[in-house]
This record gives structure tokens, sequence and C-alpha cells, in this order.
């Protein structure tokens, strides 16, 4: 599926090593999940919870959720055994982390020439090198880790965030210039609902496509701030029904509201419309899902 066609309000990382958490993420109403072979393993568990998921991602019905495996650096014992895997196992796409340089991407893109990567921006150099990242003719999307960035960089972690908005900015900035997908990074607190609300928002503004999650309490709070509201949506529809009329009428611009309608303000109104309509389906699959399990 083009990944500009689904949506990503919410993306859940799930140990890969977890068979139990694997089988219920298969009812959760996440937009994706990170099938998770790096932080989340142990060493000594790293061998089996890759054989595990090689197994398992062909057989699981995760319906129109994004399947993202995250393998281990090739910088490890593991991580080129991890891709090697995965091409058997045919995920929507691999994550990689820790990428410095396009270097790191074509590395993994040689072992793995069909699957779609993404890129972990959560280092100084990753941030520094992300239009380059970006840039690579495989690349599909940006995860930022902001846990790592926040230790790299040696800031404090504020709920504002200021001491990462410049890593945040310019690895959106590098993510849009060449159309990629971008997440925003994890918040840690994930039993503090408004403070998880309060930094989706912020993510939402900034324009990040959607949000990392680490729990699943934290799944509905990112959907409702990631996806567009009533107000929104009713806003879309009048601005491209005044340009239309406008058009019409022979006219380059509309006035509604008090405000100039142009081609840029309809383009972004039928972004708007079609995220909400890919939002739908992939509710409406969720809910016929859980409907067909219960």
């Amino acid at each position: 599926m083009d990944p500009h066609a689904r949506p990503w309000r919410s993306v859940l990382y799930i140990p890969a090593s977890r068979q139990r958490a694997l089988e219920k993420a298969q009812m959760l109403a996440c937009d994706g999940i990170i099938f998770d072979l790096e932080d989340a393993v142990a060493p000594e568990e790293k061998a089996s919870a890759r054989a595990f998921l090689a197994d398992a991602l062909p057989q699981m019905d995760f319906g129109r959720r994004a399947r993202i495996v995250r393998i281990n650096g090739f910088d490890t014992e593991w991580g080129a055994a991890d891709a090697a895997l995965m091409a058997r196992a045919a995920p929507d796409a691999v994550l990689i982390p820790k990428v410095g340089s396009a270097a790191d991407v074509q590395a993994v893109a040689e072992v793995l020439p069909k699957v779609p990567l993404w890129a972990m921006i959560e280092t100084p150099k990753g941030v520094l090198n992300a239009a380059e990242i970006a840039a690579h003719p495989r690349m599909q999307g940006f995860v930022l880790g902001t846990n790592d960035l926040t230790k790299d960089l040696g800031c404090r972690a504020r709920p504002d965030r200021m001491p990462l908005m410049t890593s945040l900015q310019l690895a959106l900035l590098a993510a849009r210039a060449e159309g990629r997908i971008c997440l925003d990074g994890v918040y840690n607190a994930f039993k503090d609902d408004a403070g998880t609300a309060a930094e989706c928002a912020q993510g939402r503004d900034m324009g990040f496509d959607g949000k990392t999650v680490i729990h699943p309490r934290q799944i509905e709070i990112a959907n409702r701030a990631f996806a567009p509201g009533a107000e929104e949506l009713d806003l879309a529809r009048r601005q491209i029904a005044a340009f239309e009329a406008a058009r019409a009428a022979g006219q380059g611009v509309a006035v509604l509201d008090g405000r100039i309608v142009e081609n840029l303000h309809v383009a972004t109104a039928e972004r708007l419309l079609a995220r909400a309509e890919a939002i739908a389906a992939m509710e409406a699959a969720v809910a016929e899902q859980v409907l067909k399990a219960s």
C-alpha cells in the first residue's frame, strides 16, 4: 500500500519476542506496529526472537495496520542476520536503528532489495545528515528516536521539548523535502494521559504524520490528536466548494469567512479529506476484525 494512502496516527512498539503481545496487537486500534528486535529484546533472546518473528508475521492477521520490523544495527552481531531473515518474513517495511548517513541505508538495501526501508533518526549525526538519508531512493519514512537524541545531546527532558526542537524540525524538513512519512518519538510516561495528549498535539501542530507509542493506552489519545476534527473537515469542504464556485465565475481566488482561498488551500483541504477517508477505512477494518474474533 502507498504509505501516503494510509493513516499513521499511532504506531505501537512491541517486543518481537513476546508472542502474547503480538496476538493482542491484532485487536488494537493502532495504525501501525513496530516489531522491535533491537532495544526491547535482550541479547540472549535476539536470535530466538528473530526466528519467531519471521515465522509469525506471515501467519498472523494484522489487517490494514502497517507491519514494520526494527532490526538491530549492522554494527552489531545481529543486524545482518535480522535483515536477511526479514526478506522471508516480508513485513511492510524494515526500520533501521541509529542511521547516521545514506551509507547505512545502502548497507541494508543491499541485503533487502525489495522491502521498503525506514530510518530511526536518533543521533546528532543522523539529524545533521537527515537530508541525504531522506533522499536515498529506498527510504520511505523517518521515526524520531527522542530518547537517544536526548541522551546524546546531553539535554534535559522538558515537557515543552524545546531542547529537541531543532533536531525535530530538521528531521521533519528533510522528510518533507523528499515526500517521506515522519513519525514523532515516544512519550515515556505512558500513564500520564494529559502529558501524552499534550505531546501528541505538539507533534501534530509541527507537522508529524503520527506518534510512536509504547503502551496500548496511548493509542486512542494519539488517534484522536492526529485525526482531523469535525470543524476542520467542515472548513475543508467549504473551502473546496467556495473555490470551485469562484473558478466557475472566472475568478482565481475565493473568499470564505473573510479569508482568501487559493489553490494551496484547496490542496491542503483535499489532503485533509483524504486522510479522514483513510482513517474511516482503518477504523471500519479494525471494528470488523474485532467483531469476527469475538
